[in-house]
């Protein structure tokens, strides 16, 4: 079986192939044809299936064409790789030619993809078992995080909190076509980004993804058992397979080793730096993420002096953010612009610097024990703002502050917090649900 090792059995399929060495379920000719990106990308375009604009690189030249082509921002990622391993997101040109370079090495020389990325897209990640002519659709998952976040980094909700019924209707045919097209007999994970009612593909994993467990425990189905059996020869028909957890949401939340290491940046992107996961369960999905958090050491506050600090395209956006804050009884303080944005609409928030802008400024203040919360989708590639955001998101870890970079989880955690304030947690053991 090559399907529950993550990348490693995966790269050895082809010595199995070539040595005459049988696998069961998912043959090998398969696997190539996932993993290779040119030959999936075919695949696509012949099922009709929609994919970011992309092109394959063989050398540093190619990429650069590829890289002019398709314009910025872009995706560069290496073939056959675990955890997005040198996959970086290109917003400058003058990045460019490092990733590419590291890009090559992380692939030992296979070829690269350089795909456009889609920005401020919903990712989805679904998990599915086929029999080669039946598919059962085990898991659709919401990330909670934009796309950009590597999957094993972001938080999701199982079932979707926020894709139309429509969308998840097209997502399973998709899922469907894709397992019968590859040929999957046993499991097959499957990325996709949802923007303006548009699905696009980003990658098909033809193994067990590390949201089995977590599908599993959610909906109460053995999905390794069962996946194992079906690569034996067994049909799907076979097993009853029903959704056992009605009416309950199941939140997978990352945990991260970085007080371990103190000069790893926090920020996530492309490339996976969690080391394990916990899940959070209720009713209620505010209370399944809040439980979520707690499993991870970053339990919600339910009051204090929350500090924002948000990028231009996303201050208007701030203004709900910050009148939902006051109604949870919060105060408010932010960096210049935000706060200002905030005053203008009528809304009490205190002007605190920078790091740049001198003492007292917000580390001191985070040092002191005076933040709850902290949104700051702020940040860029200049030196001053770079130093800015690192010691801001260092500070947070140092003090265990809960931190969002990106609106999608401060909205988040805000129903966290609202259902901590108005709703008893209760507790459950997992086989009574």
């Amino acid at each position: 079986i090559a399907q529950f090792g993550g990348q490693t059995p995966i790269k050895l399929a082809k010595f199995l192939y070539e040595n005459s060495l049988p696998i069961l379920g998912t043959q090998y000719t398969s696997i190539d044809l996932a993993e290779d990106r040119d030959r999936f990308r075919k695949l696509l375009i012949k099922l009709k299936l929609k994919q970011a604009e992309s092109g394959i690189a063989k050398s540093y030249g190619e990429a650069i064409k590829i890289a002019n082509k398709i314009g910025l921002p872009l995706v560069v990622r290496p073939s056959y790789v675990l955890g997005g391993r040198a996959m970086e997101i290109v917003h400058e040109k003058n990045q460019l030619k490092n990733f590419v370079e590291e890009a090559f090495k992380a692939g030992e020389n296979n070829p690269i993809l350089i795909d456009k990325f889609i920005n401020n897209a919903m990712e989805v990640d679904v998990d599915a078992i086929s029999d080669g002519n039946k598919v059962f659709v085990a898991g659709i998952m919401q990330h909670i995080e934009e796309a950009g976040i590597h999957s094993g980094d972001s938080a999701c909700c199982l079932p979707p909190i926020a894709i139309k019924e429509k969308l998840i209707t097209e997502i399973k045919n998709q899922t469907k076509k894709l397992a019968l097209a590859l040929k999957v007999k046993g499991f097959m994970n499957v990325q996709y980004a949802i923007k303006n009612d548009e699905i696009y593909i980003i990658e098909v994993n033809p193994r067990a993804s590390r949201t089995v467990p977590f599908v599993s425990k959610a909906k109460g189905i053995p999905l390794a058992k069962i996946a194992s059996r079906v690569m034996t020869g067994e049909k799907l028909s076979k097993f009853n397979l029903i959704n056992k957890n009605k009416n309950m949401f199941a939140v997978k939340e990352a945990v991260f080793p970085f007080n371990k290491f103190p000069n790893v940046d926090v920020l996530l992107g492309p490339e996976m730096k969690s080391t394990g996961e916990v899940m959070g369960m209720d009713k209620n999905f505010g209370l399944a993420y809040a439980k979520s958090q707690i499993s991870s050491g970053n339990s919600l506050p339910t009051r204090g002096l929350a500090f924002i600090s948000l990028k231009d395209k996303h201050k208007n956006e701030g203004i709900e953010l910050a009148k939902k804050l006051i109604k949870l009884n919060f105060t408010l303080c932010g960096t210049e612009g935000t706060a200002n944005a905030i005053r203008k609409n009528g809304i009490k928030c205190k002007k605190v610097n920078k790091v740049s802008g001198g003492s007292p400024h917000i580390v001191d203040i985070l040092n002191a024990k005076k933040i709850a919360l902290v949104i700051n989708t702020g940040g860029g590639k200049r030196a001053y703002r770079v130093y800015d955001s690192t010691s801001l998101r260092r500070a947070t870890l140092i003090n265990k502050v809960p931190y969002c970079t990106n609106m999608s989880t401060a909205y988040a955690c805000l129903e966290g917090i609202k259902s901590l304030k108005s709703k008893k947690i209760n507790v459950k053991a997992i086989q009574e649900l």
